[in-house]
């Protein structure tokens, strides 16, 4: 059987999409139900609707000198659908931690200068400056990541 190179690439992503659980991210129209975002913000986790709370957000854990973990997410991605609650859990788990939501539809271009490409992509910054980052939603590898970082705490 001779498939086409786009059959190939459509059989590829989806592979990947499905066994390393992520969307390639797109933006798509949102309607204006907020209630959906409920399930992508609880515990500790602070969403960030604007460049400026980025910024802010950044500082306050700068001068507190925490590490900040971004989750930049969709709504609409089947897998952060799934990592959402336990990225809420963590959240509680490590409060010595700054857990970030980031929308990649509502902050377009934001996300854009941050080069996500798929989603969940999750940065784990400190002093502001990218220290790891974990694309797909992939719970024991963000475990480990978590762990690591936290090692690395005074």
């Amino acid at each position: 059987m001779n498939l086409g190179v786009s059959s190939l690439k459509f059989t590829v992503l989806w592979l990947r999409n499905k066994y390393m659980g992520n969307c390639t991210t797109k933006p798509r129209a949102r309607d204006n139900d907020s209630d959906h975002d409920v399930e992508f913000v609880s515990g500790n986790v602070q969403l960030i609707t604007t460049e400026e709370s980025w910024d802010q957000k950044l500082e306050q854990a700068r001068h507190d000198g925490k590490i900040v973990i971004a989750n930049f997410t969709a709504m609409w991605c089947a897998p952060c659908k799934v990592i959402a609650p336990y990225y809420c859990e963590l959240s509680e788990k490590h409060p010595s931690i700054l857990f970030l939501l980031v929308d990649v539809d509502e902050l377009a271009d934001f996300s854009t200068s941050w080069d996500i490409r798929a989603t969940p992509t999750f940065f784990f910054l400190k002093d502001g400056q990218e220290i790891d980052k974990l694309v797909g939603a992939n719970k024991p590898e963000l475990e480990k990541k978590i762990a690591a970082v936290t090692e690395s705490l005074p």
